[in-house]
This record gives C-alpha cells, sequence and structure tokens, in this order.
C-alpha cells in the first residue's frame, strides 16, 4: 500500500460509490480499502456525507452541505492523509 495508491482510489471514489466502474477495478479498490485503515474512514465518512445529502435533498440544494457535514469530511480527509505520510 503506498500513497499514490491511496491517492489513485480517492479518486476514484465517486465512480466507485455510483457503481460506475468496471468490475475488475472495484475489485481492486475494494482489496485496498479492505486493508487500509485511512481509507476505510475516509469511506465511511463520504457515505454518511452522500446520505446526508440525500436526506436534505427537499430542504436544500444537493450540492449544501451542513457545516457540521463539512467539518467531518474535512476530518476523515486529514486523518487519511495522516495515515498515508506515515507508510513507509
Amino acid at each position: 500500500m503506498t500513497q499514490a495508491e491511496c491517492h489513485r482510489i480517492f479518486s476514484q471514489l465517486s465512480e466507485y460509490m455510483d457503481a460506475e466502474l468496471p468490475v475488475d477495478l472495484c475489485r481492486q479498490i475494494e482489496a485496498h480499502i479492505a486493508r487500509c485503515p485511512p481509507c476505510v474512514e475516509f469511506v465511511e465518512s463520504l457515505k454518511k456525507t452522500v446520505a446526508l445529502c440525500k436526506e436534505i435533498q427537499s430542504e436544500q440544494p444537493p450540492e449544501t452541505l451542513t457545516e457540521d457535514a463539512r467539518r467531518q469530511l474535512r476530518e476523515a480527509y486529514r486523518r487519511m492523509l495522516e495515515g498515508m505520510s506515515q507508510k513507509p
């Protein structure tokens, strides 16, 4: 697991979560996530953010996040970056 691999995973998460990637690439992403705690945490945070966006869709435009959701996403991203910087 390398920092470059984490960045590649991060750049493909949206398409992965929307099931827009080929099956073999999804398996590679899942294998990486299964052994990378910072990426697991970030994926979970991203899933929560998507769920929050769906909840507030009727109240606010989908691109608008609450400040708490923004804070949680920024914190998960920071922890993911810290975890990547600790890798050899």
